[in-house]
């Protein structure tokens, strides 16, 4: 667990597993849109897999995403951003300057909220051994290095493959025995806290446990919803919304 002095603030907007890529362009008009405050959230919170494909030692998808990235530089001026990495946006502390961005291994991050407490987290970090030694190889700089080497030298071959493979994913399908899952999955830490909130599953569940309610977020991939902090009878409250450009 990695502590901090964030102050979750009424008022943010929380957005999770945008997945953005040039197939899925409404997280570009929703971040044009704050950055042109039509929306003007407190502070954004942001919980990872924000795009399909942005690696921090991949000079390719920092071309490929160099708008959105722009954008999100630009909103972090004027507002607080928070940017959880996901496992397929991580190594960000080089690409972006201005925002507090937290490693897989400062996750899930204790935050307060009122008089409440809340951790926070993309949701990846507590896979099993295999996972572990995979989310670490794909994060190694040298190993990006010579990726980078590759995918450079071929044409893009290993950015391709990937884009091909994620255009294949389902990722807005029902997780069955979701509670019993999370459950066991949590069963191993002792937390301390009111809620505890992540993304990476797409779930859009909330599950009430004797010490703290856990959230799972859904995927603004999916039908672009995202969240309004909201402070309502001793509770924080995170009010469902749906982006629309007609809006």
């Amino acid at each position: 667990m990695f502590h901090s002095d964030i102050k979750i603030l009424d008022g943010a907007f929380v957005i999770s597993d945008a997945h953005f890529c040039h197939s899925r362009p409404e997280l570009l008009e929703f971040m044009k849109d704050i950055d042109s405050k039509r929306y003007s959230p407190s502070q954004l919170l942001l919980f990872g897999d924000i795009f399909d494909a942005l690696f921090g030692s991949i000079s390719y998808t920092i071309e490929e995403n160099k708008e959105m990235i722009l954008l999100l530089e630009s909103i972090s001026k004027k507002i607080d951003v928070i940017y959880l990495e996901g496992n397929h946006d991580f190594n960000l502390k080089k690409v972006f300057s201005n925002m507090k961005i937290f490693t897989i291994s400062e996750q899930p991050v204790l935050c307060e909220y009122k008089d409440k407490k809340c951790l926070i987290a993309h949701g990846d970090f507590a896979g099993n051994l295999g996972y572990k030694i995979y989310t670490f190889l794909i994060r190694n700089r040298f190993l990006l290095l010579v990726l980078n080497f590759i995918n450079n030298t071929f044409s893009n071959v290993i950015l391709n493959t990937l884009d091909k493979y994620l255009s294949k994913k389902d990722d807005c399908k029902e997780f069955t025995g979701f509670k019993k899952y999370i459950a066991h999955k949590l069963e191993r830490y002792d937390f301390k806290c009111d809620y505890f909130i992540e993304g990476h599953l797409h779930q859009n569940k909330s599950v009430k446990f004797d010490d703290f309610t856990y959230i799972n977020l859904p995927a603004f991939a999916c039908n672009q919803r995202y969240f309004i902090v909201e402070f309502s009878k001793d509770k924080m409250v995170l009010e469902e919304n749906i982006y629309s450009k007609e809006k």
